[in-house]
C-alpha cells in the first residue's frame, strides 16, 4: 500500500518499502510548518529556496537527486525531463527538473516550479502519468488556466494541485480556488494523507486537494 502525505508547497511523501520526498522546504522560509519526514530519495526540481532545503528531510543514507539522468534506486525508477521555471526558455527563472517516478506500479509526475505550457516534444518525454503533482498558484509558476492546458496535454489519472496559496505562506500567489472552478473533474478533499493501490486508480480523471 502506498502513501502519499502532503508537507506544504511542492513537497510530498510517498512511501511504500521506501520514502520518497520531492522538493523540501524548511517551512520558516516561507510561513508554514516544515516537514516532518526524512526521505530515502529526496528529489530535488531546482535549487531555489522554497524547493531545496534538503538538510530538512534527509537522514544518513538519503539519496539526493538533483539531475536528469535515469535512476533505479530500491525498485523505485526515476527519470527527470528538463523544463523551464518561466515562460521565456529560463532566461528570467532558470530552467527545472520535472521527476517522473513509478513506485508500486504507480507513475507519478512532479512539475516542480513549471513557468510554461509544455510542448509536444516535453509531454512525449514525460509519458504516460497516473499521478500528477501540479502547480497552480501563478506568479512563479504557471497558473490556473494555464496548468489546465498542462493536465489536458499529460492526461493523468490524477492530478494534485500543488504550490498554491495557504493560509501562514508568505508567497504573493493565488489559491487554489481558482484551478478547483476552472476545471470539470471530479474534486476530492483527502486531508493530509491517503493510501492508493494501482487497482483503486479511477476510469475518469480526479482531483485530490491535500490540506496541512
Amino acid at each position: 500500500m502506498l502513501r502519499i502525505r502532503w508537507h506544504g508547497h511542492a513537497c510530498f511523501e510517498i512511501t511504500d518499502e521506501v520514502t520518497i520526498v520531492t522538493d523540501p522546504h524548511d517551512g520558516k522560509s516561507i510561513g508554514i510548518h516544515p516537514p516532518t519526514v526524512q526521505g530515502d530519495i529526496i528529489l530535488v526540481s531546482h535549487d531555489h529556496f522554497d524547493h531545496n532545503s534538503v538538510k530538512t528531510v534527509e537522514k544518513e543514507k538519503s539519496i539526493v537527486i538533483t539531475d536528469i539522468k535515469p535512476h533505479t534506486i530500491s525498485g523505485v525508477k526515476i527519470r527527470g525531463v528538463e523544463a523551464f521555471h518561466d515562460e521565456a526558455k529560463g532566461s528570467k527563472r532558470g530552467t527545472i527538473n520535472i521527476y517522473v517516478f513509478t513506485v508500486d506500479d504507480i507513475t507519478f509526475c512532479h512539475l516542480g516550479d513549471l513557468g510554461h505550457v509544455l510542448d509536444e516534444e516535453t509531454v512525449k518525454k514525460i509519458g504516460e502519468v497516473d499521478i500528477l503533482f501540479i502547480p497552480v498558484g501563478g506568479t512563479y509558476t504557471i497558473d490556473a488556466k494555464e496548468a489546465w492546458d498542462v493536465v489536458k496535454l499529460i492526461k493523468p489519472k490524477i492530478i494534485i494541485p500543488m504550490h498554491y496559496k495557504i493560509e501562514g505562506l508568505s508567497l504573493p500567489i493565488a489559491t487554489v480556488d481558482e484551478f478547483l472552478e476552472e476545471g470539470n473533474y471530479k474534486i476530492l478533499k483527502v486531508g493530509n494523507e491517503i493510501d492508493i493501490e494501482k487497482e483503486e486508480l479511477p476510469i475518469e480523471p480526479e482531483i485530490w486537494v491535500f490540506t496541512l
